[in-house]
């Protein structure tokens, strides 16, 4: 039986609302070379080594999954190079079905042991191989291969993500068995996929460049005849955008850098807007007194009115929408007014500052001042400035200390931290990959809370195990209730995304999410004007 995951139908309501125009309106034209900016140098070219942008946004195009999130339809899943997929009753085995006839762009045939070794490559990395999403893979036992186009998965227990957290993850790029044993990190240095552009050449802090590939399995895709992503600053791409030196940036924009965009290019703009997988939070350090004390957490929670920030902050940043731990709007979001019951949620400032104020009383905390931690780049220090501003409203004094990049991650990493301004990000909106950031430390790397908390953990496993959807909301209640209320790490804001093209880029999907939708085979280009 094909398996297929329910869309998030709110946000795909919401986006199609607020594009400018349909996707997939007119006929496709063949020809014609797409010109995009990408505001970061790529540290690696490997997809399993990393979790940025500015490295998926370039390889993207070069290599397939086993899955993929469909077109259109997110978070629907569809089939990439496998040609079809069944799960067990028991959901302990996944077997999938490989399309005939795949060609790398070497001109091998991709196989099951292709397959079979990039998982391996992922879940068991060898020595000096650098794995970002090993954890992901934890509940696979073993990989087998019975024929050349079958490749069955059997798990160690059920997990309720494996699909769109393991198959359709836009990172798990399928590498060529041959090239990994010649050398383990071969796609450190060097791209070598099944997607549909070959890899032409990068040139640091210039440009990275692909071309159509002629072999490509989707008959009579790709439609460009190749890519040029061109490497820019967050300013210079706007002003490269304006000036129609390129056609994209397809992470996302302010509002006042998506006006000054459309004021330049007129009708030659296209604006696409939805909610974004990304939040920010602040997250407190129980190693420093007083907040290891759940009162004083509690009351700087309360004294934050997320509402108005989020009214206020949205005219001028990404930041809008206010959530709890999962997005808002999403098939696992808590309803508006489930998560107005919980600390700092509330509607009512004026109560919500009284308890806060009695709460750091009761604490010997009345005169609190603390530091708050926190990058130097848009939008942090606004955020920063909103926090300050309502933290100052109970009585709190706070220094506000803005870090470059590389200082703001040791300083978390250290717990050299009062409270700092963290952010995570997401392709997915499954609460298995999406829950990580409000974990206890010693169960997840990227949580910036140093808390252990065995309720939250066995919480966790539990919404993991479970694929009753009713059932696992439950746990996701349970866990977002204890996640709010103990206030360890608290989200303050949920990003809005908001991708301007050139009117002649046809066929990109929007998504609440930056990290899929760029493989660009179904992208081609309208007519200049």
């Amino acid at each position: 039986m094909q398996q297929h995951l329910r869309p998030m139908l709110g946000l795909v309501a919401l986006g199609a609302a607020l594009a400018a125009a349909p996707a997939f309106a007119q006929e496709p034209q063949r020809g014609g070379t797409l010109v995009f900016a990408i505001a970061a140098e790529p540290p690696t070219y490997d997809c399993h080594g990393t979790q940025t942008f500015a490295v998926l946004q370039r390889v993207a195009p070069h290599y397939s999954t086993l899955l993929r999130f469909e077109p259109g339809k997110y978070p629907n899943v569809i089939p990439d190079v496998a040609e079809s997929w069944s799960a067990a009753p028991d959901q302990l085995t996944f077997t999938f079905k490989l399309r005939p006839n795949v060609k790398f762009h070497d001109g091998s045939t991709l196989t099951s042991e292709d397959v079979k070794a990039t998982y391996e490559h992922i879940g068991n990395p060898p020595k000096g191989v650098i794995s970002n999403r090993k954890d992901s893979l934890a509940k696979i036992a073993a990989i087998e291969t019975p024929d050349p186009l079958t490749v069955i998965f059997k798990m160690k227990e059920v997990d309720a993500s494996i699909v769109n957290g393991a198959f359709a993850s836009p990172w798990n790029c399928i590498y060529s068995a041959a090239k990994l044993k010649e050398d383990p990190n071969f796609p450190v240095k060097h791209v070598m996929g099944t997607g549909p552009f070959k890899f032409v050449e990068h040139v640091a802090g210039s440009h990275w460049t692909g071309e159509r590939f002629a072999d490509y399995f989707q008959k009579g895709k790709p439609y460009l005849d190749g890519f040029r992503a061109v490497t820019t600053s967050a300013v210079a791409s706007q002003n490269a955008l304006s000036g129609r030196q390129v056609m994209a940036e397809f992470r996302g924009f302010s509002p006042s850098e998506r006006d000054r965009i459309v004021g330049n290019l007129g009708k030659e703009a296209n604006v696409q807007e939805m909610p974004w997988l990304l939040h920010m939070d602040i997250s407190f350090n129980p190693q420093r007194k007083p907040f290891d004390d759940v009162r004083v957490r509690r009351a700087l929670s309360l004294g934050l009115d997320r509402w108005g920030g989020a009214e206020a902050l949205g005219k001028i940043t990404n930041l809008r929408h206010v959530g709890g731990v999962m997005l808002p709007g999403g098939e696992w979001a808590a309803s508006k007014e489930e998560i107005e019951k919980y600390p700092g949620f509330g509607r009512d400032m004026a109560a919500n500052r009284a308890e806060a104020k009695r709460l750091l009383k009761e604490a010997g905390h009345e005169n609190l001042t603390l530091t708050l931690s926190n990058r130097n780049i848009a939008p942090y220090p606004a955020m920063g400035v909103f926090v300050i501003d309502q933290w100052r409203q109970i009585g709190v004094k706070v220094e506000h200390q803005q870090l470059e990049t590389a200082a703001w991650v040791t300083a978390f990493s250290s717990q050299n931290f009062d409270a700092v301004v963290d952010s995570y990000t997401d392709y997915s909106d499954d609460p298995t990959t999406g829950l990580v950031k409000f974990l206890s430390a010693d169960r997840w790397s990227t949580a910036s809370n140093k808390f252990d908390d065995t309720k939250l953990n066995e919480l966790y496993l539990s919404q993991a195990r479970t694929t009753d959807p009713v059932e696992r909301k439950k746990y996701i209640r349970a866990f977002e209730k204890i996640t709010l209320e103990e206030a360890n790490t608290i989200p303050i804001f949920w990003w809005h995304r908001i991708v301007v093209t050139n009117q002649r880029v046809k066929g990109w999907t929007m998504s609440p999410s930056h990290m899929i939708y760029q493989t660009l085979e179904d992208v081609w280009l309208g007519p200049e004007g």
